[in-house]
């Protein structure tokens, strides 16, 4: 069956997009959550600010990562960046897996959602919805509890 593919935004409102990302690992294996994995990404996100990407909140859960990022002027391409950060990933999990881990298919799904957040309240309702993922998937009680989240950068809505 076709499924016609998404067609990306010509044009923003703003240069300075903030934006609200889901990527999912290949057949939805649990991969992620993982110290070495969790340090790889915080490692690779403060890196992404020498190239204008600013990721603010984010939380890797065991199949999928949210993450919100701020795209500089003359940043990076969204998919582009996100290739990126799955290419970081997948040498670590090459790294950290053996055996049943390892995928000649890849440690990761084609493609990723993305969204482009429009206000300061719009990421708090996106946060908040995301904070709450292990606690909705019973991995936790409380939000607080789940070692696999944080914030590198504080993002701002101009």
């Amino acid at each position: 069956m076709f499924k016609p593919r998404l067609q990306r935004l010509k044009w923003l409102y703003t240069d300075r997009p903030v934006y609200f990302i889901t990527t999912n690992t290949h057949g939805r294996r649990r991969l992620l959550d993982h110290t070495t994995v969790h340090k790889s990404f915080v490692k690779f996100c403060q890196d992404a600010m020498d190239r204008g990407v600013f990721v603010g909140r984010y939380v890797l859960m065991p199949d999928h990562l949210h993450l919100f990022a701020a795209f500089a002027p003359r940043g990076p391409r969204l998919s582009g960046w996100v290739q990126s950060v799955k290419v970081a990933l997948a040498k670590t999990l090459r790294q950290r897996c053996s055996g049943e881990l390892r995928s000649p298919s890849g440690y990761w799904q084609k493609g990723f959602f993305d969204h482009v957040l429009r206000s300061a309240e719009s990421y708090a309702q996106k946060w908040e919805y995301v904070r709450q993922n292990p606690v909705r998937a019973h991995l936790v009680e409380r939000p607080e509890g789940w070692p696999y989240q944080g914030e590198i950068h504080k993002l701002a809505f101009l």
